[in-house]
């Protein structure tokens, strides 16, 4: 398609514990276009941010293989200094964590400044300095004069995560990769930053990863969904037809697990079991199936892959046809 702007192709990106290597992210493959939201969703620890740090490149520690076109560009085989023309400038990230992404000794308005200056050395300071007041007035900060002049302890959550999106947009950047953009932040915050990164997106018509195990704000934001699990997309489609037909079992308790105002339950469903950790993670047969014990072990296949089960409707391993949640005495 004309407008894809990233298109990942087999990716593995594996990390070394002792002698081994052990996959976070195991054979993804996905792709993003123009002016659209693909929200990746799951439990902490199922390789969303892992996913987020091999597309941007940022892993120094680790094995990547497979493709990731960017634009057409194969950036699993960029050199150093061609990925540090691209991030910050063609790509761009919110971090997590807007205290640590921020460099405590800096001026807030000096830190947006030298996003700029690194791709546009050519550009005269009193014109950065008048493109960092309107990204400031963008992100929807009062008073930039003054925040501009103030260090990162000095704001709260929510306008450091403001600045952060700053930082990210400073460029025009194609591809913008939210990982978990309103964590910790209040309600009132969350909304105003969803908000924002939806006004982004009209006027930047870029494509954005969200990364996020909040299903509210992927039905709110998402045009499509990739739902992962254990290193590996279980569920993809767009959002209206993965939250009124999940069908992987994993996809199904998650949207299980939300309250319902129009339903009153004794309990709140709960996944049994956890993520396995990296090095403990079964690499044969479906990795969902320890949490699922009543589903017969006969159900799942031996190699997971992929089906289309209706047009842009994916779903790993057959388990899904045959999976029901229990009663509480089978429970």
């Amino acid at each position: 398609m004309d407008n894809e702007i990233l298109n990942i192709n087999h990716l593995k990106t594996s990390f070394r514990i002792k002698d081994d290597y052990y996959a976070a992210v195991d054979d993804v493959s996905l792709t993003i276009h123009k002016n659209e939201v693909l929200a990746i969703v799951g439990e902490s620890g199922c390789g969303k941010s892992a996913l987020a740090f091999s597309i941007m490149r940022l892993h120094t520690r680790a094995k990547v293989e497979g493709e990731i076109f960017f634009q057409g560009e194969n950036i699993v085989e960029a050199t150093p200094a061609r990925l540090d023309e691209l991030r910050g400038n063609n790509m761009g990230m919110i971090f997590q964590d807007s205290l640590s992404a921020l460099n405590p000794l800096m001026m807030i308005g000096d830190q947006i400044d030298e996003v700029i200056f690194l791709h546009k050395r050519k550009q005269s300071k009193p014109k950065r300095h008048v493109k960092v007041m309107e990204l400031l007035e963008q992100v929807g900060i009062p008073d930039p004069e003054k925040v501009f002049k103030q260090y990162p302890h000095q704001l709260s959550g929510g306008m450091r995560q403001r600045v952060v999106i700053a930082m990210a947009i400073a460029n025009q950047p194609e591809l913008l990769i939210a990982d978990e953009p309103t964590t910790a932040l209040d309600v009132t915050i969350q909304a105003q930053i969803l908000d924002l990164l939806r006004e982004l997106k009209e006027k930047m018509e870029a494509g954005i990863i969200l990364i996020t195990h909040d299903l509210g704000v992927v039905a709110e934001m998402a045009d499509r969904v990739a739902v992962m699990y254990a290193g590996q997309i279980v569920e993809m489609a767009d959002v209206y037809t993965l939250m009124e037909n999940p069908q992987h079992p994993y996809t199904r308790s998650l949207l299980n697990s939300i309250p319902s105002s129009s339903e009153v339950k004794s309990k709140l469903h709960v996944i049994q079991g956890v993520v396995p950790s990296l090095h403990k993670l079964p690499r044969k047969g479906c990795r969902f199936s320890s949490r699922i014990p009543w589903i017969d072990s006969e159900l799942h296949e031996e190699n997971p892959t992929l089906h289309e089960v209706k047009p842009g409707h994916f779903v790993r391993c057959t388990c899904y046809e045959h999976f029901y949640f229990p009663t509480t005495n089978e429970g």
